[in-house]
């Protein structure tokens, strides 16, 4: 039987992905199981993390199974990717042999790894997941790379909670916002996906063209719009695209065609402070909610106002990592 692993929910259909939904909604009235029982993840962290680890630690021990961290390069030994690569530096094994080997003694792998920041067309890639799920011979789980699919769950489930479970037609708008250095475009990718896939008509908001999203993913966003009942703009006018919205998700992104060239965007981003969430565009919506992935830098990203108002959905957006990565992780095992 083939290997179903979770890298992007663009792998999944809209039923499979209510259905994990369902089972997260079950999962957040009724938090234990037995699910796990005796069953172990291990969850490698190539990259920072505090919601993502602790969500998926906690998750797996909720559901009677056990978690292993490990960081390769620090706690972990350095892993190679490269294909015919001869391994004359740091690293000291070959992915081949460490996906093979966790193969062996857990039932799932997590993998978070984000881009080198240094070439998008290398990056956009996905090497490090993808090679972990081309040799695991166990389901393979993307904690963040350059897509955050479990973030899309838990932005949906929070939506739902908020909305109601029909979110077709419901105005969206993905705004960039500033942020004094360069990041993953990995949620955003991820938002208008998610976003278009659940029928929703969504504005993309950014400064600039430069800021548009890869094409990958503006591509998968208007097949989504298209097959869903929604559909997908982009506006680099503020007011426009905030008027009557009904949900504003805000994350901050670098400029592709400047990716490796920071130096080279930061006087372009540096131009757009003003795109922060403030009290005064949230006035020009429909009473929208509020939600970013988190971290959020307050008053660089939105203003406190924002983030305590009762219409933020962020903290709720976060709560349900927790239940949507059971979900997954439950249906990984048992499918």
């Amino acid at each position: 039987m083939a290997i179903r692993h979770f890298i992007t929910t663009q792998d999944w259909t809209r039923p499979e992905l209510d259905a994990l939904l369902a089972r997260a909604e079950a999962f957040r009235r009724s938090p234990r199981g037995n699910e796990l029982a005796g069953r172990s993840i291990a969850l490698m962290f190539f990259a920072p993390s505090m919601r993502t680890r602790t969500s998926f630690e906690l998750g797996a021990f909720q559901l009677g199974g056990h978690a292993v961290v490990l960081s390769p390069g620090k706690d972990a030994w350095g892993i190679s990717f490269k294909r015919g690569e001869v391994m004359d530096g740091d690293a000291e094994e070959h992915v081949a042999e460490v996906a093979r080997v966790l193969s062996r003694y857990v039932d799932l792998i997590g993998v978070r790894a984000f881009p080198k920041f240094q070439d998008w067309t290398v990056d956009r890639e996905d090497t490090v997941i993808r090679a972990f799920a081309a040799h695991a011979t166990v389901p393979v789980i993307n904690l963040e790379t350059i897509t955050h699919p479990c973030q899309e769950l838990a932005h949906v489930q929070a939506l739902q909670q908020h909305l109601g479970p029909e979110l077709r037609g419901r105005k969206y708008v993905l705004t960039w916002t500033y942020h004094p250095r360069p990041l993953n475009t990995a949620v955003a990718n991820s938002a208008l996906q998610i976003a278009t896939r659940f029928g929703m008509d969504v504005t993309l908001l950014c400064p600039t063209p430069e800021y548009v999203l890869d094409s990958r993913y503006m591509d998968f966003a208007a097949q989504n719009a298209a097959e869903n009942g929604g559909s997908l703009r982009v506006s680099h006018d503020i007011k426009e695209a905030y008027a009557g919205a009904q949900v504003i998700y805000a994350k901050s992104w670098g400029a592709l065609p400047y990716f490796g060239r920071w130096d080279d965007e930061k006087p372009i981003r540096n131009a757009y402070k003003h795109f922060i969430v403030d009290e005064a565009k949230m006035a020009l919506t429909d009473n929208a909610v509020f939600s970013h992935c988190l971290p959020l830098r307050r008053n660089i990203k939105a203003t406190d106002a924002v983030m305590d108002s009762p219409r933020c959905i962020a903290i709720d957006e976060a709560e349900n990592r927790l239940h949507v990565q059971k979900a997954i992780m439950a249906a990984l095992i048992s499918p």
